[in-house]
């Protein structure tokens, strides 16, 4: 493994982050748990950054490509009619309850935002938008401008005149205490003072993750959306969900994260667990904001025959088996246990999330400032007792888990106790 993490940093670039002190090589899967090069299993509560949707060696996704495959096409690109496009964006257009939605492919979640803020700033003929600050929409020029992240930002260049708004940052002092009704009533006073006095006339859109992702999972009280697209819908500005890690009922709650608000956005991104590890992104959105750019358009290799074929067999999958639901039932065995393990580990600052998309805000006991070397640890010591798990945040403190939507209860038990104990030795180590 040694030689390989010297070819790694001898051809990667320094930015491209590995978890882990020593970094590990998966090299087989099944259900929900991994193996790695020396051979050791580990349940996984980070399914490749929430795209492996419903586990690994999933037999249906698996035929689904094979006979994909085995017809000998594995591309033809958008200039011919691709069945399975067709079908899976008809599943998709029909999910998002959009009126007259469409549906463009595209490979990354990063591309289908990038998708939406043109289409939004072309209907609107604006570059003025509004974002979450915290917020982390993709990696590419006009995706980080509407990033509200330090450590993910390279520049302050942007091809967009960008406003962060309030709603994800409850810990601020001037929040601090609010109940979620007085927290929303001055978050949309502040949308109206941004508008009423840094914007022009002409916003094109606000962008915004129900659940923001490397945020750390921090999110807005449900309601706020509905309270803030009452703003917007005064005004004619559009609103974007990025529904890339919140989508296909992650959050239990609700199929789309933003359904959790009470609303029904203009548009909507999705990437990640949709194809189950096989690449797609795409956005779904009213039909006549998707047929209003004049010039013509085509992506090469998204909405291919291959990633099509998995993600409509994995799109069936977690229709079929009521995945949903199952992110309710075995996510709030989770929650609830953190919860009731944060009462007596002061390590602990916060419990939060929704079905299976969860986190854990860590804090030194005696400053309850941010603690990312304690999430560092927790990161090795959870390695160590056979779990993988992620972390972000804005300051890198909270530890961030969205395990296969196929997790059993069982599972989400052994987790759990696995999650407590590693929680357990870093609290005491903290005394």
């Amino acid at each position: 493994m040694s030689d390989l993490l010297a070819r790694h940093r001898a051809v990667m670039p320094n930015w491209l982050a590995l978890n882990y002190s020593e970094p590990i090589e998966i090299v087989s899967g099944k259900g929900n748990r991994v193996v790695d090069a020396s051979g050791k299993s580990y349940l996984d509560f980070f399914a490749g950054i929430l795209t492996n949707m419903i586990g690994y060696d999933v037999a249906e996704v698996r035929e689904a490509v094979e006979r994909q495959i085995a017809t000998g096409v594995v591309h033809t690109s958008t200039v011919y009619l691709l069945r399975g496009q067709v079908e899976l964006a008809e599943k998709i257009a029909r999910l998002s309850g959009i009126k007259d939605a469409k549906v463009f492919f595209t490979n990354s979640g990063t591309e289908a935002n990038e998708t939406a803020l043109l289409l939004a700033t072309y209907a609107r003929k604006s570059d003025e938008v509004l974002a979450m600050r915290q917020s982390y929409h993709g990696r590419s020029f006009g995706a980080v401008s509407v990033t509200s992240n330090r450590s993910w930002k390279n520049n302050s260049l942007s091809p967009l005149n960008v406003h962060f708004l309030h709603g994800a940052d409850r810990h601020l002092v001037q929040f601090r205490g609010l109940s979620d009704a007085d927290y929303i009533a001055a978050c949309v006073d502040d949308l109206r003072h941004v508008l009423a006095t840094s914007v022009s006339n002409g916003v094109a859109a606000l962008i915004a993750e129900p659940i923001q992702g490397v945020g750390g999972f921090t999110m807005a009280p449900d309601g706020l959306f509905a309270a803030y697209k009452e703003v917007l819908d005064e005004e004619g500005i559009l609103f974007i969900s990025d529904e890339v890690q919140t989508g296909w009922g992650r959050t239990g709650s609700a199929f789309f994260g933003i359904q959790n608000h009470g609303v029904t956005p203009d548009m909507m991104t999705f990437a990640k667990g949709l194809g189950n590890g096989f690449a797609v992104g795409g956005i779904v959105a009213r039909g006549d904001l998707m047929d209003q750019p004049h010039a013509i358009g085509l992506s090469t290799f998204g909405g291919n025959p291959v990633s099509m074929a998995a993600a409509n067999a994995t799109l069936d999958y977690v229709l079929d088996h009521d995945l949903q639901a199952n992110a309710a039932r075995t996510g709030e065995i989770i929650i609830s246990g953190l919860r009731e393990a944060a009462a007596r580990l002061p390590i602990i600052s916060e419990v939060r999330g929704k079905g299976l998309m969860f986190a854990i805000e860590l804090v030194d006991p005696a400053t309850k400032a941010p603690a990312p070397a304690m999430a560092a640890r927790f990161m090795e010591e959870t390695k160590k007792l056979g779990l993988l798990a992620g972390k972000g945040g804005l300051h890198g403190s909270a530890l961030r888990m969205a395990p296969p939507l196929t997790l059993t209860e069982d599972e989400a038990r052994e987790g759990l106790g696995i999650m407590i104990t590693a929680l357990e030795t870093i609290n005491d180590e903290a005394r």
